[in-house]
């Protein structure tokens, strides 16, 4: 499994550090994930989840 959001599919990304002296290093964005109890289609099952979607309300969160 990649890391990556179920619902919207936001996944890491890649570019550069860049210094003052403008070197250039490889560095990783990665987004916010949570492992959640969330229910889906009458049940409730663990998912991978963005915390925007979380916030947004595009997910509900089964407590």
């Amino acid at each position: 499994m990649g890391y990556h959001c179920e619902v919207c599919d936001k996944k890491t990304v890649h570019g550069n550090n860049i210094s003052h002296s403008h070197r250039k290093t490889k560095r990783v964005w990665k987004p916010n994930i949570q492992h959640v109890r969330v229910r889906v289609n009458g049940g409730i099952r663990y998912m991978y989840v963005c915390t925007r979607c979380l916030r947004s309300g595009r997910v509900n969160r089964a407590i």
